[in-house]
């Protein structure tokens, strides 16, 4: 906690200055962050610097496994945060971001794992189709650490899928005011790949390149052919 505090108190005297002029314009006419990002809880996984973006460019949601339940009559906080986003804030723009290494994807996999974590299992249970995907359309032989990649990778998808269950989402979808994206952020490297739905795999990111297409389709073979080489 002390380190925390000592974040604080540097924070107040060398940081704020420099954006009080900022941050007194968001106090005064409100955010109107050009993204929503729903992440990883996952200490090593920090958006605002992966993207490089100051107060009030990007609206974030954060929890275990960078889950988007399907829509339904219950009231959820990510439900709610996706609502307030597309429909208060008008975010043109919808980014779920898993990441290497990532805890969830291994409690997936070893469900063992998660015997003293009943909420954290019933959770992860809306990342059990792409735990599903792995097991049927990825080779059987696959190395752990890569079967937990190929499994963070189409837990994106997943979710990406279950997004377009919102209403909210989906009539934004409809009048095109509104695009999905799916990354993965490489811990170890600090790589960001995208998915690219006109080929229907991840690709990393170039910066003389063309940027990658908005989310459409889905093609198995082409994303398990993609993780089985590397």
């Amino acid at each position: 906690m002390g380190d925390l505090l000592k974040g604080i108190s540097n924070f107040r005297g060398a940081v704020f200055p420099n954006y009080q002029a900022l941050y007194q314009k968001l106090a005064q006419e409100g955010q109107q962050p050009h993204a929503l990002m729903i992440s990883c809880a996952d200490s090593r996984v920090l958006p605002e610097t992966i993207t490089q973006s100051g107060p009030g460019e990007l609206f974030v949601c954060r929890n275990a496994g960078n889950i988007v339940p399907p829509f339904s009559t219950a009231n959820g906080g990510v439900s709610s945060a996706i609502e307030y986003a597309v429909v208060a804030l008008a975010v043109r723009d919808i980014i779920v971001c898993g990441h290497s290494d990532c805890g969830a994807m291994k409690g997936l996999c070893r469900p063992d794992l998660l015997k003293s974590m009943p909420n954290v299992a019933a959770w992860l249970k809306h990342g059990y189709a792409a735990h599903s995907i792995v097991c049927q359309a990825y080779p059987a032989d696959l190395p752990e650490r890569q079967k937990i990649r190929a499994i963070a990778m189409e837990n994106v998808i997943v979710q990406l899928d279950h997004l377009r269950t919102h209403p909210s989402v989906a009539a934004k979808l409809a009048t095109n005011d509104v695009t999905l994206h799916g990354w993965f952020f490489d811990i170890e490297t600090g790589e960001v790949e995208v998915y690219d739905g006109s080929a229907a795999r991840f690709t990393k990111i170039r910066e003389d390149g063309p940027l990658p297409a908005a989310v459409t389709g889905r093609n198995r073979p082409q994303v398990a052919a993609a993780i089985a080489a590397e």
